[in-house]
């Protein structure tokens, strides 16, 4: 007898993303971003201010995104003016990211406004019991 959806951890999982993702698409709205978008903006600023100018190559692996879609999304963060792809010296072929001024004004926003949708969502679980789960759920062989 298959599990009733309310005592499925998978449906409630899939539930309970949905509405995170609707709280996140509502936060990062007023600042004409979508989710991806935010993710790749936050990731290169991140690893900017950390002294790295990564290729795409290597963004795609710290967002956890697929490197053709990291590619298209962020021709469209450069078209904002949000990010710059520079030839890399050392490869002709890779392209180095940097965040433009515009691009380094609106990260840290557009964090804390996440930061505030996952404060208020996960709420009702204890943050350290959130972020055990989640990481061995994300990372099941660490």
């Amino acid at each position: 007898m298959p599990l009733s959806p309310g005592d499925s951890p998978g449906f409630l999982l899939w539930h309970a993303t949905l509405r995170w993702q609707r709280d996140i698409a509502t936060a990062l709205a007023p600042l004409d971003l979508t989710h991806v978008q935010f993710v790749l903006l936050a990731c290169t600023w991140w690893l900017n201010t950390q002294g790295e100018h990564p290729n795409q190559l290597a963004l795609a692996r710290q967002a956890g995104t697929d490197v053709k879609m990291t590619s298209q999304v962020l021709r469209i963060l450069e078209r904002k003016g949000l990010i710059e792809r520079e030839v890399d010296p050392a490869d002709t072929r890779a392209k180095r990211l940097r965040v433009t001024d515009t691009g380094a004004d609106l990260a840290p926003r557009a964090i804390a406004a996440v930061e505030h949708v996952d404060a208020r969502f996960f709420q009702p679980v204890p943050l350290d019991d959130a972020v055990a789960l989640l990481g061995r759920l994300a990372h099941p062989d660490t």
